[in-house]
């Protein structure tokens, strides 16, 4: 039996077909502000996104690759369940080619659910529930026993099976639910004062309801209540009697007919809990968010103790400690009591429990709790909860992009963050970064700057390579690469002093603190030592010593609709529409995409969106009004040779010179203009939708508006988030703008450029949660530097070069 003779090829192999897609191309891009641009990003690496704000870094990374990689992925699942996902169009760009599964991990605030809370945003709560219904003692049943989102269930009753002979089957059917069944697994009750819904002493007819918009004429409120024959619309509330009483208030859903129309009538508490409670109070208008805050309380639980659970749950113990117990511990700690545990029977569990307690540490998230609500989160925090899901998969060659992962962190904690997004690249995974900070830009493999300005001046790809090659490019981000603010010589003198007296919120330790007024002080610390605890929990809110009205800008996100724009926001739109009704002698109103000026075509929207049922849907630029959102009339109407159409077109900096001076001088639009220049934002158009600003946009947008108030002390949240480099130096300037014009500002920031501007800093730490709380320096940058005693103090020290 012959044998084939094998033969060993010595010269090399040619590459794999497969092994030749190592970039993604994209070619062509013109999605928002970029210009036909054409790059290829390597994959498998870690590729950093910069440029000054507005530069499209985001259009680019988010609205290009992650979008069209998105838009491929659903286009995947069948016709009919794509009819349940968000529509999404092709973004605009020419050719998009190498592209892989993106996940995106960016800063949107975590769904504000009730039921939400970190544990169930990961899976923690889930391996505990196992965990719990393993070993717990007593046991009372499966892992969905301990879940506080799912209901105790009994029901019972017969079947008739008629097969050959009819048969009778009797069946109960029993579910035990971890919910406690007083607050429906939220931890908080609601009580609603009825002193806020009517006045008792006046008749329905007398106009007794005091909701807001409940009119005398309305078929759905009012005169349901009026003619539905339950009640006496004549008589005064308070002289009800029991039933009426119980009708008015609490009456189950009922069909009644009022003047031959079809209703349902309903009593008053559950109508409002249903019309006003069931919705996000942060999206409701503020007058109808000012009275859900006069008429309902909110309290802890008194059957479950706000643990969110029931008594059954409760009482399961591993070794003393109980769910609820362990949801409450500090994730460090949990992570120690996990590893206590011997248990060789759910060994895995405990190991991969562990794990993902582990990551929260290493994360830096190690002070939360797993019973913190979701909704409470930062954007950073929420990102890096985010980020936990992706830290332990499996899944390899997948695209992961990170909106600006630094925002929120110490310096002492970006080298952490910095060492995971190395690890999942590590992994074999392609890593997109859009990022700021020198820190993180110094650890990627390749570097894309985008420029050279913001909005139409930017767009464009300035440079692309390797991070000693921008250093030495030219480019914006290349000459601030190396910039260091140094140390004020002389600091501002004190006009007084805000006492913060047993500051206790949170994790703070009956805190005592003077800050002084007339100053810029910086509060800083590690992510969850305790410095927003301090600042905006802790800080009366009328005044202080001095008297001062506090203005706090947070970083809560904007609420506001695709209709929503910088002039409607600022109110810079009133001034505007009246100096055109008063140049042209009609009515402001026209002036108005929203009111009497609209296009009739797209209402105003200036686009006209087409469902497709259960294809995506397609969104098309308005042809009656080619997208100017007005009806042709009105823009015949002008104001220094410009249509408000053209106005609205027009960047900040563009319209601040056409409203200063000339035919169109408007000097209540003048002055609206020349805070959105103050803080940034000259790049942004004034009819740019709201929901296409980023994180750092929408809060500087923010800032100008409150730099209208009276207030005289100013707490800012972070304000560098989203700042370029060379923006930090504009900040710094309007900083001491708003100190030198008789303000205090208050700023919680982590930047060592602002540290090192400030007049007096409080650090708080020395760790975070149960590890901080406390305050470890309070003084000028130049003590700090020289003392240093905190982590703080050692990474300023090293950021202005002080000689050790």
């Amino acid at each position: 039996m012959s044998r084939a003779k094998r033969t060993t090829r010595t010269e090399p192999a040619a590459p794999h077909a497969a092994d030749r897609h190592d970039v993604i191309s994209v070619h062509g891009a013109r999605v928002n502000n970029l210009k036909d641009v054409s790059i290829e990003i390597p994959k498998r690496r870690l590729t950093v996104f910069t440029g000054v704000s507005g530069s499209g870094k985001s259009s680019l990374v988010f609205g290009t690759i992650a979008a069209e990689s998105q838009r491929l992925i659903n286009e995947t699942y069948s016709a009919f369940v794509q009819g349940f996902m968000p529509a999404s169009t092709r973004p605009e760009v020419d050719v998009l080619e190498g592209l892989t599964t993106a996940i995106t991990v960016d800063q949107q605030r975590m769904g504000a659910d009730p039921r939400s809370t970190v544990g169930t945003a990961t899976d923690a709560n889930a391996m505990l529930r196992i965990l719990f219904s393993r070993l717990g003692k007593p046991h009372i049943g499966p892992p969905g026993a301990f879940a506080f989102n799912v209901p105790s269930v009994r029901a019972s009753g017969a079947i008739t099976v008629e097969r050959g002979a009819r048969t009778t089957v009797k069946q109960t059917f029993t579910r035990t639910g971890g919910m406690c069944p007083r607050c429906e697994g939220r931890g908080s009750v609601s009580d609603i004062d009825l002193s806020q819904l009517y006045d008792d002493s006046k008749s329905i007819s007398e106009g007794a309801f005091t909701i807001p918009g409940w009119k005398s004429d309305s078929w759905w409120t009012v005169r349901l209540y009026a003619e539905s024959g339950f009640l006496d619309p004549d008589k005064p509330i308070r002289k009800y009697t029991k039933k009426e009483m119980r009708d008015f208030l609490y009456r189950e859903p009922t069909k009644v007919k009022v003047e031959g129309v079809n209703l349902t009538y309903e009593g008053l508490i559950p109508k409002i809990q249903k019309s006003f409670l069931a919705k996000d109070r942060e999206a409701m208008q503020p007058h109808i968010r000012a009275f859900v805050d006069r008429a309902v309380t909110f309290t802890t639980c008194p059957e479950c103790d706000g643990t969110r659970l029931g008594e059954a749950a409760r009482s399961s113990r591993i070794g003393g400690t109980g769910i609820a117990d362990a949801c409450a511990m500090q994730i460090s700690d949990l992570a120690e009591w996990v590893r206590g545990l011997d248990e060789p029977s759910v060994a895995p569990l405990l190991a991969a429990l562990g794990q993902t307690l582990d990551s929260f540490v290493e994360i830096g998230l190690g002070y939360l709790s797993l019973d913190r609500p979701s909704g409470t989160l930062s954007g950073g925090e929420a990102q890096r909860v985010k980020m936990i899901r992706h830290l332990g998969s499996s899944l390899t060659d997948t695209t992961y992009v990170f909106d600006e992962p630094t925002t929120g962190l110490h310096p002492h904690d970006i080298q952490r963050m910095n060492n995971l997004l190395l690890r999942l690249r590590d992994k074999g995974n392609t890593v997109l970064v859009v990022e700021h900070k020198p820190e993180t830009i110094a650890i990627a493999d390749h570097v894309v700057d985008l420029g050279p300005g913001a909005g139409s001046a930017g767009g464009t790809v300035c440079f692309e390579g390797t991070v000693e090659g921008l250093r030495t490019g030219g480019t914006v981000t290349g000459r601030h690469f190396d910039d260091r603010a140094a140390l004020k010589e002389t600091v501002r003198t004190p006009t007084g002093t805000l006492e913060i007296r047993g500051a206790a919120a949170n994790n703070l330790r009956d805190v005592d603190v003077d800050i002084p007024l007339g100053t810029l002080v910086v509060v800083t610390g590690v992510a969850g030592s305790g410095k927003s605890s301090l600042v905006h929990g802790s800080l009366p809110a009328g005044s202080g010593t001095a008297g001062a009205e506090v203005v706090s800008v947070d970083q809560s996100p904007i609420r506001g609709s695709r209709r929503s724009n910088p002039a409607t926001y600022t109110g810079l739109l009133d001034p505007i529409r009246k100096a055109f009704a008063k140049a042209n002698g009609v009515k402001p109103a026209l002036f108005s995409a929203n009111s009497e000026g609209a296009c009739p075509g797209c209402n105003g929207a200036g686009v006209i969106y087409t469902d497709l049922a259960m294809m995506a849907g397609v969104t098309t630029t308005c042809e009656e009004c080619e997208g100017k959102r007005y009806q042709a009339a009105v823009l015949e109407y002008r104001l220094g040779g410009r249509d408000i159409s053209e106005v609205l077109a027009m960047s900040v900096a563009e319209a601040g010179e056409f409203f200063g001076a000339g035919e169109a001088h408007t000097p209540a639009a003048h002055r609206v203009l020349g805070r959105l220049a103050d803080v940034g934002l000259g790049y942004l158009t004034l009819g740019q939708p709201l929901t296409t600003l980023s994180g750092g946009e929408r809060q500087r947008l923010k800032l100008a508006g409150h730099m209208a108030e009276k207030g005289g002390v100013y707490i800012l949240d972070e304000p560098t988030a989203g700042l370029h480099l060379a923006d930090v130096e504009q900040l710094l300037g309007l900083l001491d703008r708003l100190v030198d014009s008789g303000k205090s500002v208050i700023v919680v920031e982590h930047h060592q450029a602002v540290m090192a501007h400030a007049d007096w800093i409080i650090d708080l730490g020395p760790g975070a949660g149960h590890d901080g709380g406390r305050i470890v320096f309070e003084g000028t940058p130049a003590d700090l530097v020289a003392d240093r005693s905190t982590l703080t103090g050692e990474h300023l020290a090293a950021y202005v070069g002080a000689a050790g």
